[in-house]
């Protein structure tokens, strides 16, 4: 695995219950535990599903014609079980509208496609929790 493959962010507490996430590129996003107006970490997970996706679907409609509207809903139930805290079925929606003309009918056309790409190959955000990825917790 190279250097160039791997993802992170780094996390500093810079309160009780508030953290700051700082990428490679040096922007900074705020996660609370959703006392405040920050966004938690599972409304985060929600974006990154819906974001991931979104960028798919638009980079494979947009050639096509510029979208006049384009929304993204990403929703789960948060459940306690036997297996602890998680999300159940996690659904994402789009709402994307293209002007009338050749172009449009055509991007019209491709975006179930999009999507269904986006869902089972491209987007690694929504992949990686299809998959059920181990995820690996030490302390250094």
């Amino acid at each position: 695995m190279s250097t160039d493959d791997i993802r992170a962010v780094e996390l500093t507490r810079t309160a009780p219950k508030v953290f700051e996430a700082t990428n490679s590129r040096g922007m900074r996003l705020v996660m609370g535990d959703g006392s405040t107006d920050d966004f938690t970490p599972v409304e985060l997970l929600l974006a990154a599903l819906a974001g991931c996706s979104a960028i798919d679907v638009d980079y494979l409609t947009a050639r096509l014609s510029e979208p006049t509207q384009f929304a993204v809903r990403a929703a789960a139930e948060k459940v306690r079980d036997e297996h602890g805290n998680h999300l159940a079925d996690p659904q994402v929606q789009f709402s994307v509208e293209f002007p009338e003309g050749e172009g449009g009918d055509k991007a019209r056309d491709r975006l179930p496609d999009a999507v269904a790409k986006s869902r089972d190959r491209l987007c690694t955000v929504s992949r990686t929790v299809a998959l059920a990825t181990p995820v690996v917790f030490t302390v250094s």
